[in-house]
């Protein structure tokens, strides 16, 4: 099959990551980057913050135009669109009309009732797509509401050739990890969670982009300051004898991209506390969640302390990704299939 695919293609973005997954699978995919090129970013940075405001994101790498050209030269049967919050409504219909036997799909790992998470452009094509997925079960019913005339939710997946175990030098595990870690960006209930551990005297160590201001927070607290990305983030994951996974308030999470990466990597994970957690993870065998801090310290300090039972925990949510099909390959097969079976001439 041929796939004509757009998305932001930097490396470590779990867009690039389903795109590698999709020609595993064997189609031929034809990539178009909606990431700026970097003789724009000087310009984009001057110009983003007031476009942004009226327009929504701009087009910097004009993948509008490489849609249309692709589509009039390869005569794909797929566009997939990774949240394509710069694709214009009428580039949808034109493709359409250049490809007569195109499906166009629109994906997003993102909140997109959200309305940090829209823009005019993707609004406005909401109902050209033919499938729109999503990883929030919630925006089911929402998308239906903004004009989608299919959705299908998807759970979250990983990418088995980045997450996976890593073994790890003294010196590796020491620069990277330690007892307990998280890696994320900054949202006010993460980081207060994470200082209330580091009062309780626990060693924590925070990687990504947070602001300057929780850097020497307090002692315990390690705020590194530095995304991490591709094998320096499963490395990362592998290091810390405890992985936790905040979910994001804005987002609504039920469950994220890190709820299937961690254990995949091989790494323990403790995780808040919800239905689709649970169905994806058996609490305590593969897995540990919790609902409010205390039972959060609670469970690290036992775990600290029980370094084979959380061996064992982790091994087991390792297996239960790869027996039921968690990674990107198996989930977008299932999709594949699906658009097969909606769509078949």
């Amino acid at each position: 099959m041929k796939i004509l695919y757009v998305g932001p293609l930097f490396y470590g973005s779990t867009c690039l990551q389903r795109l590698k997954a999709l020609e595993y699978l064997g189609h031929e995919v034809l990539p178009v980057d909606t990431c700026p090129p970097q003789a724009a970013r000087r310009e984009q940075r001057l110009w983003e913050r007031a476009w942004r405001k009226c327009w929504g994101p701009r087009d910097w790498s004009r993948a509008n135009q490489a849609i249309l050209r692709l589509a009039a030269e390869k005569q794909p049967q797929i566009l997939w669109v990774d949240k394509g919050l710069t694709i214009k409504p009428q580039t949808l219909e034109a493709a359409k009309k250049l490809a007569p036997g195109i499906v166009r799909v629109s994906y997003s790992p993102d909140d997109m009732a959200n309305p940090k998470n829209q823009s005019r452009r993707y609004l406005a094509g909401v109902p050209l797509y033919d499938l729109h997925v999503t990883t929030k079960s919630y925006n089911v019913a929402e998308l239906h509401n903004l004009g989608a005339p299919r959705v299908l939710f998807l759970d979250n997946a990983y990418c088995p050739f980045t997450h996976r175990p890593v073994s790890l030098t003294a010196e590796e595990k020491e620069r990277l990890g330690g007892p307990v870690g998280f890696i994320g960006t900054y949202e006010e209930d993460r980081a207060t969670a994470l200082l209330f551990l580091a009062e309780q005297g626990l060693p924590v160590r925070v990687w990504g982009k947070w602001p300057r201001s929780w850097r020497n927070r307090h002692p315990n607290l390690r705020v590194m300051g530095k995304a991490l990305w591709g094998n320096d983030y499963a490395q990362a994951l592998c290091a810390f004898d405890i992985n936790l996974a905040f979910l994001s308030k804005r987002n609504r999470d039920l469950q994220t991209t890190r709820s299937m990466e961690i254990p995949a990597c091989g790494g323990f994970m403790l995780a808040e506390r919800t239905a689709e957690h649970q169905r994806l993870f058996e609490e305590g065998v593969e897995a540990e969640f919790f609902a409010s801090r205390e039972e959060m310290l609670n469970k690290i300090l036992y775990y600290l302390e029980h370094g084979e039972q959380r061996r064992r925990v982790a091994r087991a949510g390792r297996e239960r990704c790869r027996r039921d099909g968690y990674s990107n390959v198996a989930r977008l097969n299932s999709v594949l299939g699906h658009l097969s079976r909606e769509f078949r001439s």
